[in-house]
């Protein structure tokens, strides 16, 4: 298994003293595998789509358009 060295807050690496008792490396061992399980299924769906980068971006204009108008707001 790979070693790998993280830079962490200075509060949160006092929370993390204050529980020595937890396994900290075995949480982030699962998040990272969590974020990468869901980042390949990203791709895996993202590899039959026929979606340019340029309807992506006009879908989102339309959507945040859409939803500036239904809360009264200035699009």
């Amino acid at each position: 298994m790979t070693n790998m060295t993280f830079a962490v807050p200075e509060d949160l690496h006092f929370v993390m003293k204050k529980h020595a008792e937890v396994r900290w490396s075995e949480i982030v061992r699962k998040a990272l595998w969590e974020h990468a399980q869901k980042i390949e299924l990203m791709d895996k769906i993202l590899s039959k789509s026929r979606l340019t980068e340029k309807d992506a971006l006009e879908l989102g204009r339309k959507v945040n358009q859409g939803i500036a108008k239904r809360h009264g707001l200035k699009v």
